[in-house]
């Protein structure tokens, strides 16, 4: 039987260490990119509303379709492109992300075709976030996944600190099309280094196309633990703004500067995760799980003081990014099939928790209350941590 399993001198072949380190920067970019895409209208709705002449909550499906299209696509998509050189699929899906980027920011494309281009942004990446990760580690040693994984998360987090604030404040400034003209050009400088450095292979090719030790019990409770963390957390941080102004009694300027601290934390997690990711595998799981059930617990029980509400936001974000991150490099380490089949559905779990959290946020929140919807947060989340407690005991 064939070894698909490349030796830790492959990467050798795909060229300098520069070459390599421009591919992983440009999916960074990719990545921070199309994370900034994605969340943008959240800051940009009543604008957009406004212009477009449609109320709120039509506006709002520019970000709920969104995620829903990504649950719904992966999986096809990755089985369906499974055998395309990365090179090549990579090129098309940048030149997607940056043609959707244009189209947005054209003043005479209505809600209708707008609604359409965050379609295709939506479908190419559901698609990206499956094939970036295997890319980029099949450019280095087996032994080096976790590192890379977590240099591409810091991309994907620097959307939440960097990306959708300065999107919001130029759109606020300059029309709410402008960013999108901005991150249609981003895409743009993506697409261009991917295609000329990244070498043309036949992804089965690569080590990274398989798991360094297939596990499908330790593959399904990894899936299990986004799916039930995501939903906690959204559960709860949907409705954070009016937790922050209710129950912690910050103002509408406060609020604003607070969750810029919850990013930033959310950013520090990953770094310092993203160092350990090879060394830990499986605490780098279960510490920010830990972690965020306490902050979520802890805001139900502590919220209403100022100085704990700041300081278990910043828990919570210092674990949410590091918690994906971790499960994905455990996901590469452990996949039963191919890396891109098992990353698309890790991702599906993770939409899939966005999208469930939302609803079950809502409800909680008009049958009791704000704080309601944090404890709800908090003990979805723990089940995460009995999930990875219950798979440690059964080996």
């Amino acid at each position: 039987m064939t070894d698909h399993r490349t030796t830790a001198a492959e990467p050798a072949a795909v060229g300098p260490a520069w070459r390599r380190g421009a591919v992983v920067a440009a999916l960074m970019l990719a990545a921070f990119t199309f994370n900034t895409t994605e969340n943008l209208p959240v800051g940009l709705l009543p604008l957009m509303a406004d212009d477009l002449g449609v109320s709120l909550p039509a506006a709002g499906i520019l970000v709920t379709g969104y995620a829903l299209t990504v649950v719904v696509v992966s999986l096809p998509l990755v089985h369906a492109t499974r055998a395309i050189p990365r090179r090549h699929l990579l090129t098309v899906l940048l030149g997607l992300l940056a043609a959707a980027s244009w189209v947005s920011a054209l003043d005479a494309v209505s809600y209708g075709p707008l609604l359409a281009a965050r379609a295709t942004t939506a479908l190419a990446q559901a698609l990206y976030w499956s094939v970036m990760g295997p890319v980029a580690v099949g450019l280095y040693p087996p032994e080096r996944r976790g590192r890379i994984i977590g240099l591409l998360s810091v991309g994907g987090s620097l959307a939440t600190v960097l990306g959708v604030p300065a999107g919001t404040w130029l759109g606020g400034h300059a029309g709410w099309r402008t960013p999108f003209a901005v991150l249609g050009a981003l895409a743009l400088v993506s697409l261009v280094a991917v295609a000329l450095l990244l070498p043309t292979s036949r992804p089965q090719e690569s080590h990274s196309a398989y798991g360094v030790a297939p596990d499908r019990r330790r593959f399904l409770a990894v899936v299990t633990v986004t799916a039930l963390s995501v939903t906690g957390v959204f559960t709860a941080f949907t409705y954070v703004a009016v937790f922050l102004d209710e129950v912690g009694g910050f103002d509408e300027a406060a609020v604003g500067a607070v969750l810029l601290a919850f990013g930033a934390a959310g950013l520090a997690g990953v770094t310092v995760t993203g160092m350990l990711l090879d060394r830990f595998p499986r605490a780098t799981l279960a510490v920010p799980v830990t972690t965020q059930t306490l902050a979520l617990l802890g805001l139900y029980a502590a919220g209403h003081s100022q100085v704990a509400a700041v300081a278990l936001l910043m828990l919570l974000g210092a674990s949410v990014g590091p918690a994906f991150m971790a499960s994905q490099s455990q996901v590469l380490q452990v996949a039963p099939g191919r890396t891109e089949s098992a990353l698309a559905a890790n991702s599906v779990a993770f939409n899939a928790g966005v999208a469930v959290g939302a609803l079950l946020g809502g409800g909680l929140f008009t049958a009791v209350g704000v704080r309601g919807t944090f404890l709800a947060g908090g003990l979805l989340t723990a089940g995460a941590l009995a999930v990875l407690a219950r798979e440690r005991g059964a080996r």
